[in-house]
């Protein structure tokens, strides 16, 4: 399962190294990079979306000193970037990344294009290899296409040794069960749809991963923000804007049942993916170091078993 990709539990998400919503420095880039590798994490995710190539750069640049054999990296396909000189007075708006706009995302899964955009990814990283490759959100693009020519072409990839692992990163539940119902994948990154918030992966998505032999990394745990508190507040957000009334009381209620089990709603919300068995790990971001090692601690920290047991009786999470 997995291809015997080692992730560990806790994994390094690298939407942040791109600049997602605000600017962060090199600087504080390489400091949350150190505190991830200092606290034992060595899983690092990452794709040409992230602020236009910058995350790829960053992640490389960090990694550059490091032992090849001691770390896992992966990045995905699917938007080649190409030089946008028209847009380069501009900020990214289209990816909601502070950097400059001078490349554009072109959509491309075809095998020639799936081949260019790995090929592109280890100039920016540095590397001869990377361990998995995702094909990026196919359901964004058109979906049927997308897989019939993307899903051969990254498994092309990994019969020649150029990757250890494929698979398909998305939001789409649709998406990613077409992937694995293809029998070609190893690995889904499941971002926003396995969470302590919602599940609606458990109706056919994890029963054809058990079947299929494909794990499952989760992203997104904390719903893009919404449980990374203890008390979610006003201005929470969900799927990248702003959350719905009705979200942010369920949100509530779920912090309400933790607290009276003596956990704080960031654990349960990091911890609930990894009780399903084929979860292989959770990546998540961070703009701070300090960021890095509460969640750390939080991956770590027990929990009893009563508050899933509450939070299934109130059907609050599924069984």
């Amino acid at each position: 399962m997995g291809a015997g990709v080692p992730l560990g539990p806790l994994g390094f998400g690298g939407g942040n190294l791109g600049n997602v919503f605000q600017a962060m420095s090199d600087e504080t880039a390489m400091a949350v990079l150190d505190a991830a590798w200092d606290s034992g994490i060595r899983y690092f995710d990452t794709a040409p979306h992230y602020g236009l190539g910058l995350a790829e750069r960053r992640l490389g640049a960090f990694l550059a000193g490091k032992p090849r054999d001691e770390y896992v990296v992966s990045t995905k396909a699917g938007r080649l970037l190409l030089p946008s000189p028209e847009t380069s007075d501009r900020f990214d708006d289209e990816g909601q990344f502070a950097v400059p706009a001078d490349l554009k995302r072109v959509w491309d899964f075809s095998a020639d294009g799936v081949r260019r955009s790995l090929e592109e990814s280890l100039e920016r990283l540095g590397l001869d290899a990377v361990d998995v490759l995702f094909l990026h959100d196919p359901d964004e693009h058109d979906l049927d296409p997308s897989i019939e020519t993307g899903v051969p072409a990254v498994v092309a990839l990994r019969e020649e040794g150029l990757v250890r692992a494929v698979g398909i990163g998305s939001k789409s539940t649709d998406a990613l069960l077409a992937g694995v119902r293809t029998g070609g994948l190893d690995l889904l990154m499941v971002a926003g749809r396995y969470t302590l918030l919602e599940q609606p992966a458990v109706d056919e998505l994890i029963p054809e991963c058990r079947e299929q032999g494909v794990d499952i990394v989760v992203a997104g745990a904390f719903n893009s923000g919404i449980l990374s508190s203890s008390q979610p507040g006003a201005g929470a957000r969900y799927e990248y804007g702003a959350a719905p009334p009705e979200v942010v009381a369920r949100a509530h209620r779920l912090a309400e049942v933790c607290t009276e089990h003596g956990v704080e709603l960031p654990v349960a919300a990091l911890q609930f993916p990894l009780r399903e068995p084929v979860v292989r790990s959770v990546v998540i971001g961070a703009t701070e170091p300090e960021h890095v090692r509460e969640n750390v601690r939080r991956i770590a920290e027990p929990v009893p078993d009563e508050l899933w047991q509450h939070l299934v009786a109130e059907a609050l999470v599924r069984p």
